[in-house]
């Protein structure tokens, strides 16, 4: 067989490179190493890499290191995870010392204090809930820190908050059905009613992800449904989703308020901005609602939209407010934690072998745009300007720093 010359090319994307460059990226990819720390915060059951995934990475020359019983609220066992080639470990030292961290909720302070530095961090953020010294840590680290909360694919939507989002939503109504039974103290009602009963009236703010999947769920089931949101588009776009006609209107206040008095169950599905008032239902407002009716407020990690909303956990995930029940655990996914981690895990280990083709984290941010929306820390340099302001840290756009290198 005759011999590659040099001009030979190997073609990756639109990236055109030299064949010879190619085969040292090939060795380089063997060397990285994933550490999955577990989550000791009590409220969080799902984990980034199901044991599948793990198979597949360890297959392509990753090392996985998982720290002992991280799959426990998923009901994945470290016998799973080491029969598809992890290693189980109890020195969080050693894990926190991999090329690439993996977690769903952010480190702890405590964790980022073991990090070695110069190393990459996967893990949701949820910048309004972190603290500045959260982020000098990291920073001071020369970590690269990419959010799950505002990557994006190439079509430029986040498929991990659009799955989470799809949980959420259906999940609530299923909550909502739960809580309008006896056993759970509430008035006693099946959610969308039988023959020769009326049905359940559901109220639906917002008309995302979360939203149509909630609007799937409860037509589904059979109840009189109303959705709100401010987005014409939106509506549009859910009307024609759910395939059947339902009632569809923009938030008006007046409005609004006479829909919440009659329903038995209201559920927040608001996309929350950071630059704008999140309260749409006023405690005014809540105290005029049906007793014993139930609020669902998937807004909840990112504030809410209930003037009466305050965050609960699963362990103890309601409270009674002017009567009304109120469900507002954040993360509600983590309800269904094992369908919640393969939805997860079948994303990032995509991204993982992305990582692994490109070489590098540079060549990697530098070929996906969408990818790049979620680095929020770059080498040891703020990029969120938004996380910027609030902290009083100076940031810099990723592209110029990528475009320097």
């Amino acid at each position: 067989m005759k011999e590659k010359q040099k001009s030979d090319i190997f073609i990756h994307g639109s990236m055109y490179l030299p064949q010879e460059e190619m085969l040292e990226l090939v060795q380089d990819k063997k060397k990285f190493r994933i550490g999955m720390p577990a989550d000791i915060t009590g409220n969080e059951h799902r984990v980034p890499l199901a044991p599948l995934a793990v198979e597949v990475l360890v297959n392509e020359g990753f090392e996985i290191i998982i720290q002992d019983g991280a799959g426990k609220g998923s009901h994945f066992s470290n016998l799973e995870y080491s029969k598809y080639g992890a290693k189980i470990s109890n020195s969080l030292t050693d894990i926190l010392s991999c090329d690439i961290i993996v977690k769903i909720s952010a480190l702890t302070i405590e964790e980022i204090d073991l990090l070695r530095g110069n190393q990459i961090v996967i893990s949701s953020l949820y910048s309004n809930c972190q603290t500045k010294e959260y982020f000098q840590k990291l920073m001071r680290k020369k970590i690269t820190a990419l959010a799950f909360d505002t990557m994006r694919d190439s079509k430029g939507s986040n498929p991990i908050v659009r799955s989470m989002s799809e949980i959420a939503g259906r999940s609530a109504v299923l909550i909502a059905s739960e809580y309008l039974n006896n056993i759970h103290k509430g008035k006693g009602e099946m959610l969308g009613g039988i023959t020769g009963v009326s049905p359940s009236e559901v109220i639906i703010i917002g008309a995302g992800i979360a939203g149509t999947f909630a609007t799937q769920t409860a037509i589904a089931l059979g109840a009189h449904v109303k959705v709100f949101d401010n987005s014409i588009a939106k509506l549009d776009k859910l009307q024609s989703l759910v395939g059947t006609k339902v009632f569809t209107s923009t938030i008006y206040s007046k409005v609004l308020l006479a829909a919440i008095k009659t329903a038995d169950v209201v559920i927040g599905a608001v996309r929350i901005s950071n630059k704008r008032p999140n309260i749409i239902i006023s405690e005014d407002m809540v105290m005029q609602m049906k007793k014993q009716s139930i609020i669902v407020d998937i807004s909840i990690d990112q504030g809410g939209i209930f003037e009466t909303s305050k965050a609960t956990t699963h362990k103890s995930p309601v409270y009674s407010k002017h009567g009304v029940i109120h469900y507002c655990v954040p993360n509600i996914a983590s309800r269904v934690a094992r369908t919640a981690s393969y939805a997860i895990s079948n994303i990032l280990s995509f991204e993982l072998l992305k990582i692994q083709m490109s070489g590098n984290i540079n060549s990697y941010l530098k070929l996906n745009s969408g990818v790049r929306a979620g680095v929020y820390i770059y080498n040891g340099i703020l990029t969120d300007e938004n996380v910027g302001m609030i902290h009083g840290i100076m940031s810099k756009d990723i592209n110029l720093l990528l475009a320097a290198m």
